[in-house]
């Protein structure tokens, strides 16, 4: 069998690129129209070419959301939209309005849909309407367990796939239809304007004693008590595969370059089997994550971690590789560091690997006491042979 596909997130040109350098075989934007995240993560016409065709280089798929729900002067753009993306050779679109399937369908037949999480689509029924509308691949709704997913697979045309999220932040509405931003600062969660207030901390106030507020918290980071845990399938990828998913997705557009690389990475060896479990769960600790569960997979949610929602961060991120050549590192530095540090390898060839900074050099050649200059070019004697689009982190927390 076919194994399922590894699909990333980019929000820019340099995630993408970083997508790519790490394994995925398929990666997903936003575009100029209906993309359900902020402006400043979605690519324009020209952007969107340029992506098609360093994907297509490459050998990696890539598809554009278009996942909002449209407004009614919006429905026939759309078409128009969708003749663009196909004539540029986008693989597909990922659309959750029933609406503008329809729409997309009729002006461009030959444009690939998949049905957005936003759809809802958690039954067999759904999908066969889906699929006679068009669609071949449904991205399932991330309440379903494993159990439905196989009763859902059995009754689904063969031809048609699933795709499911398998990492990364969890709506606590359902995904993005949420009306909390709405009512907080305008800006609504389900036109990709959401300022995440379920990720805010709240307190606690009693009627009686306006002046007194009670934090709400489970540790001494206090907690987002409205926020849900994240998402991380990694230890169980083999019964998503038996239960017929096809596509394994990883949440994260607005992430950096740093998070989508380690996330990729750690998913590419565990789809491949060439890299001990714990080295890889170690690899998905060391981004910024609330704490880990295994969302509904199981039913009942599953947690890593307690309670709170609260972000860990244990690595900073500090530099990109440009080159490696006869034991030095070129970076372009990216967080503070300095002589005497550890610093740990993110490449495809060397997961878990780590050297000591003996000296740092700039473009120059002159000797520097730290690092401390953001994206200035720097040299480093480096014993492990890295290939451009590496990464460096330093640890900041074990």
């Amino acid at each position: 069998m076919k194994r399922p596909e590894l699909l990333a997130p980019a929000g820019d040109m340099e995630c993408l690129e970083t997508a790519v350098h790490f394994g995925a075989d398929a990666v997903y934007i936003g575009g100029p129209l209906l993309q359900l995240r902020a402006d400043n993560v979605g690519f324009d016409r020209e952007g969107i070419a340029e992506a098609v065709k360093y994907a297509h280089e490459h050998g990696v798929k890539l598809y554009v959301t278009v996942n909002c729900f449209a407004k009614n002067e919006e429905i026939d753009a759309a078409g128009e939209y969708a003749k663009y993306l196909h004539s540029v050779g986008v693989d597909a679109i990922i659309v959750s309005d029933i609406g503008l399937i329809a729409a997309i369908r009729e002006a461009e037949p030959e444009l690939e849909i998949h049905v957005s999480t936003q759809a809802n689509c958690q039954n067999f029924s759904s999908a066969k309407v889906y699929w006679n509308m068009g669609a071949k691949r449904v991205v399932l709704g991330r309440e379903m367990t494993l159990d439905e997913i196989i009763e859902f697979r059995k009754r689904i045309p063969e031809e048609m796939e699933i795709e499911a999220f398998v990492h990364g932040a969890m709506c606590m509405a359902y995904s993005g239809r949420c009306m909390i931003s709405s009512y907080l600062v305008n800006r609504s969660g389900n036109r990709g304007g959401c300022a995440q207030p379920c990720r805010w901390n709240y307190h606690l106030v009693e009627m009686k004693r306006p002046n007194e507020f009670f934090q709400v918290e489970e540790d001494e980071k206090g907690t987002a008590i409205l926020s849900s845990h994240d998402m991380c399938a990694v230890t169980f990828l083999d019964k998503l595969e038996a239960a017929g998913i096809s596509s394994y997705k990883i949440e994260g557009r607005m992430k950096t370059p740093f998070y989508v690389a380690t996330a990729v990475n750690a998913y590419r060896h565990a789809i491949d089997g060439d890299v001990p479990m714990e080295v890889i769960e170690r690899e998905l600790d060391s981004i910024s994550h609330r704490p880990y569960s295994s969302a509904f997979y199981f039913g009942e949610m599953k947690m890593s971690h307690g309670n709170s929602g609260a972000y860990i961060q244990k690595c900073t991120f500090v530099g990109k590789v440009l080159d490696w050549k006869d034991g030095f590192v070129t970076i372009e530095q990216r967080n503070n560091f300095k002589p005497g540090d550890e610093l740990e390898v993110i490449a495809p060839e060397s997961i878990g690997e780590k050297f000591t900074v003996t000296a740092i050099f700039d473009e120059e050649g002159n000797e520097r006491e730290d690092a401390r200059l953001i994206k200035q070019i720097l040299r480093l004697p480096c014993p492990i042979k890295l290939q451009k689009g590496d990464l460096l982190r330093k640890r900041i927390e074990e």
